[in-house]
């Protein structure tokens, strides 16, 4: 996602992994003005009562749900998250995904200073470029190492398994990169459970290429074989695999 990476500093990691520390979604409201056929306001969530939420019933319901929010955010068509001159908006797409699949993926973090605060017991309220800031994709491998466990998130380490994960339970999963040379784009994609049309590629019966759905410099509401192994290219210097309920 975006070339212009805003450097969300964090606490030692020794500080704040224990599973005991609770620390608060960093969240902003819904906006009127974030909406799919507009580029404002990326950073909060879309305010469309016509989109679903995952349906959370049981996993037949959770898998058809998926599909659904991947029809209704249509990233390959929807005006948020087409590229610009700038910008790609892989992170802003992982973000609406997630949130209407109930799942927190940050789009915003707590500065340093907000989270020293929190981690201590203050309240502190989510206001965007004050106690909040951007987080992109190659923070965002970083957040997952750091933060993801406390956020429900399990790590993976196949994409077998991770496509294994979303096909049978109806979860969420994630791949994102970290790009070796700061301030240039990483990259955050959601796996998704396989359905009748869309499948990830398999040799001798091992997945290789998950099913995946990316807002990029180029969009896919799916892809598998199209884009390879992405996550090997020499470009980055680390990725993760997660995976949540």
């Amino acid at each position: 996602m975006e070339k212009h990476t805003v450097t969300v500093a964090s606490l030692p990691l020794d500080d704040h992994t224990l599973s005991n520390i609770q620390i608060k979604k960093a969240n902003l409201l819904p906006d009127l003005k974030s909406q799919l056929d507009s580029m404002e306001m990326k950073e909060k969530p879309i305010m469309d009562a016509t989109i679903p939420f995952r349906d959370l019933a049981d996993t037949t319901s959770k898998k058809e749900s998926i599909a659904r929010i991947i029809d209704k955010l249509d990233v390959e068509n929807s005006l948020r998250y087409q590229r610009t001159v700038e910008d790609t908006y892989c992170n802003v797409y992982s973000y609406d995904f997630c949130y209407f699949a109930k799942v927190y993926l940050p789009t915003v973090w707590w500065t340093p200073e907000s989270l020293e605060k929190i981690i201590q017991g203050q309240d502190v309220e989510a206001v965007f470029e004050q106690t909040v800031d951007r987080i992109y994709s190659s923070a965002i491998h970083d957040w997952f190492l750091e933060w993801g466990p406390n956020f429900g998130w399990e790590r993976m380490f196949t994409v077998e398994e991770i496509q294994e994960k979303v096909n049978t339970y109806g979860g969420i999963g994630i791949i994102c990169a970290k790009r070796k040379e700061k301030g240039l784009s990483g990259h955050i994609v959601p796996v998704v459970p396989e359905t009748e049309s869309h499948k990830a590629y398999r040799e001798n019966g091992v997945v290789i290429y998950p099913l995946q759905s990316q807002a990029g410099k180029l969009n896919y509401n799916y892809f598998s074989e199209v884009r390879k192994d992405w996550w090997n290219d020499e470009l980055y210097s680390s990725y993760v695999f997660y995976y949540h309920e």
